[in-house]
């Protein structure tokens, strides 16, 4: 690990001296590019260097625990810098761990009933507001791209809605660090709202976290793309239903499909299906090149493929479990209600565990 700290300082040396060259700085893509490897840089080697100077400390104090009249306020020095060392060290280990290409992304999110009639479009709908109540607390905002809404009638003769599909767009600068972890099958088990024997049944949901795509990294030409307009349907009022607003996207090289017609604006739509069409996009190109190099691009908890079960709701008895890490907590009223943090800093701290031991696997 000091021989990599060692050459932190030399990259951070050779970024000073880019960001020094005229011609970088009349280049706002390379100036924005080396700016944020050397803020990234930069607190590694503050860590580094503190670590040094407690170690240094350290010696000293261990010197003078051979003086009399000293040794006392030596023991308490040396007892508190032996303390602070592997807290420090630690805090150094997660700073090597290599970035994210996509970390500060806002995301794209996409939930879809799966197994389970209406009860997976109610469920839909749970994780919607779960994921909305989390945004908020997050002081994210969340904007709804494109949805399609069913009414469920329950047993009390009053209709709930439900969602087939569902696609939005979470902006935060942290949103991608986050929620990546959420892309795959989410299970719930429970009494339906339609069900009148009181039986618990389990249905599914998907969820899909894609980072929104530059538009360095995904080039869109219109030549490529068959742009469909067509009259909205279901709910939206009368302006929304009358006019050919809706927009359907073909990208004829992918055959990726996207439509969005909640906007009364044509113009609207189609800019959001460029939108989620351009975050499709980036994750298609993503995945092939993982195949081709046979890793996981950013050694994700599981797969991180949606046909993978990655949790379980049962509401009887108040618990979630993720199954990719074994965690268990029976507070699930609390988590629909969007207190997602205890769930995602266990994601976090597994990942970067497994991080960790493939660094030192490395340097081994």
């Amino acid at each position: 690990m000091f021989q990599r700290l060692d050459q932190v300082g030399g990259r951070l040396a050779e970024l000073d001296q880019a960001l020094s060259d005229p011609a970088v700085a009349s280049n706002p893509g390379r100036l924005r590019e080396l700016s944020s490897e050397r803020a990234r840089l930069l607190p590694i080697l503050e860590l580094f260097d503190e670590l040094k100077k407690l170690e240094a400390d350290l010696a000293g104090a261990r010197e003078l625990l051979a003086e009399p009249e000293l040794r006392e306020i030596a023991r308490a020095e040396v007892q508190e810098i032996e303390a602070r060392i592997p807290e420090l060290q630690a805090k150094l280990r997660l700073s090597m761990l290599p970035p994210d290409p996509f970390e500060g992304r806002d995301v794209i999110l996409e939930i879809r009933a799966g197994t389970g009639g209406d009860e997976a479009a109610l469920f839909a709908a749970d994780l919607l507001r779960m994921y909305t109540r989390y945004a908020e607390l997050q002081g994210w905002r969340l904007e709804t791209l494109s949805s399609s809404e069913i009414a469920v009638g329950g047993t009390s003769g009053r209709a709930a809605v439900g969602f087939r599909e569902v696609v939005c767009q979470i902006h935060g600068s942290d949103a991608y660090n986050h929620l990546q972890w959420e892309s795959g099958v989410h299970r719930v088990q429970r009494v339906p709202l339609t069900e009148t024997q009181g039986r618990i049944h389990t249905s599914a949901a998907t969820v899909a976290i894609l980072p929104v795509a530059d538009e360095v990294e995904v080039s869109i030409a219109d030549k490529d793309l068959r742009i469909d307009v067509y009259r909205s349907s279901g709910p939206g009022g009368q302006s929304v239903n009358t006019t050919d607003s809706a927009v359907r996207i073909t990208h004829l090289p992918t055959g990726l499909v996207v439509t969005c017609q909640d906007e009364k604006s044509q113009h609207k739509n189609k800019a959001k299906a460029l939108k989620v069409l351009g975050a499709r996009l980036l994750e298609k190109m993503q995945a092939e090149a993982d195949a081709v190099e046979a890793k996981e691009r950013r050694e994700q908890i599981g797969s991180g493929d949606r046909s993978e079960r990655i949790r379980t709701y049962n509401f009887p008895q108040n618990r979630l479990t993720d199954h990719r890490i074994g965690l268990t907590l029976y507070q699930l009223d609390r988590i629909v209600e969007g207190e997602l943090g205890p769930m995602i800093t266990a994601l976090i701290a597994e990942f970067q565990a497994r991080q960790l031991a493939r660094l030192d696997e490395g340097q081994g």
